[in-house]
């Protein structure tokens, strides 16, 4: 397997079959997806004029990782991960088309988005677990870490561009917003179609029937895996507590004051962020106290969630969430490699499954965390209160999981 903590180049790394067309279809797919989200969370808003609206709309989304986490891990490692990808985008597309054929009736009612939203969660639960093994899969010798910051440097630079196209879009028409998210899934669909992925790196045929022990040894391993479970918990409640991005739409228009594409702008500071410090990562990865720093870099989000929580500019906000984002871009590349180093491969589809839930689904569960406090006691509140528990959650690991803050270097994980 191609898992070790790598010293090779970026030029090398590149150089690995399937790279490029795998980074290609990350930029191409991400961009399409975060210009969906984006003009989703403005739609909903904008019909309802709810915090609540777009608590529940993450909710949508939540769910069905929670409930498949069982199944979409056990496909993952017993099925073609490129097969199970390329349908369950195939799925987040018909959701694309779905949205834009709505948007197009003048809605009154948010009921059929979140519909639709069950249908997209359905899609990336069976998506995220079957994906990400494969950057693990095609990397070069000793060149995953460097593969995984390239990886997260494409991936947010189209949390740039997605959500920068969102705002002059959805003021167009929302239709031209979801119309336009469809038609960049289907491009990163193709872009994944050119990866090739040879019989040796296929998930082995299974020769007996999935049980229910094979699909909740993900869970089992991650529980007896201190180190995986101190980052994998860490990053759970960090992000339960600083959804503040779902409530971007009301931090706008109520607090900010400004319109679509200015809403636009500030959903693309956190890509703007996140993509300077993955170029930085991918040109100097971090090699040495990783989990020392994994744990500063949560606390740093939570003080820049603060602050997007107390000022009324749009100048502050917008650097706010820049920060918060780079800080997090660590967090995610620090994470990403140490996940498949201390993995067996063929377990790497029902850890990414639970991985899917304690932190990406999570995500949506943050953000209904965020829209029914934020219905009771103000965004404000809300948004200062996540991150002072972000930052006390960062301090409670610190003393909590020594085996986490004493990691050294990538090379100790895989000597481990």
């Amino acid at each position: 397997m191609n898992q070790g903590p790598g010293s090779i180049t970026a030029r090398e790394a590149l150089a690995g079959p399937g790279v490029k067309p795998l980074l290609a279809s990350s930029t191409i797919l991400t961009t399409g997806v975060m210009l969906q989200a984006a003009a989703l969370g403005k739609h909903v808003f904008d019909i309802t004029d709810s915090e609540l609206s777009l608590g529940l709309l993450g909710l949508s989304e939540f769910l069905p990782a929670a409930l498949l986490v069982l199944v979409t891990g056990t496909v993952a490692d017993r099925v073609n991960r490129k097969r199970v990808s390329l349908t369950a985008q195939a799925g987040e597309m018909v959701c694309s088309i779905l949205l834009m054929l709505y948007s197009l009736t003048d809605p009154t009612s948010a009921a059929p988005i979140f519909a639709v939203g069950v249908l997209f969660g359905a899609c990336r639960a069976f998506l995220a677990p079957a994906l990400r093994p494969i950057a693990a899969m095609i990397a070069p010798e000793g060149g995953l870490p460097r593969v995984i910051a390239m990886y997260g440097a494409t991936w947010t630079g189209a949390a740039i561009l997605g959500p920068a196209m969102s705002g002059f879009l959805y003021a167009i028409h929302p239709a031209v917003a979801y119309g336009t998210a469809a038609v960049f899934i289907g491009g990163g669909m193709f872009m994944l179609s050119l990866v090739p992925l040879s019989d040796s790196l296929r998930p082995p045929v299974p020769t007996e029937r999935p049980t229910l022990r094979d699909a909740i040894e993900g869970l089992v391993f991650i529980r007896h895996t201190p180190v995986l479970l101190a980052a994998i918990s860490l990053d759970l409640f960090a992000v339960l507590f600083g959804g503040a991005v779902a409530l971007l739409p009301v931090i706008a228009e109520e607090r900010l004051g400004v319109g679509d594409v200015a809403y636009g702008w500030l959903r693309a500071a956190g890509g703007i962020g996140a993509a300077l410090m993955a170029v930085a990562l991918a040109v100097r990865p971090v090699r040495r106290r990783i989990g020392q720093k994994l744990l500063v870099v949560v606390a740093v989000f939570g003080v820049a969630t603060v602050v997007l929580g107390t000022t009324r500019s749009f100048w502050v906000a917008f650097v706010a969430v820049l920060v918060a984002n780079a800080a997090d871009m660590v967090s995610v590349f620090i994470r990403s490699s140490l996940v498949p180093l201390v993995t067996p491969d063929e377990k790497r589809g029902r850890v990414s499954a639970v991985e899917n839930v304690f932190i990406g689904a999570s995500n949506e569960l943050g953000a209904f965390e965020s829209g029914v406090v934020s219905s009771l006691v103000g965004t404000p509140a809300t948004v200062i209160g996540g991150g002072v528990a972000t930052i006390v959650i960062a301090g409670t690991w610190w003393v909590a999981f020594p085996s986490l803050r004493r990691i050294d270097r990538f090379e100790d994980l895989e000597s481990a």
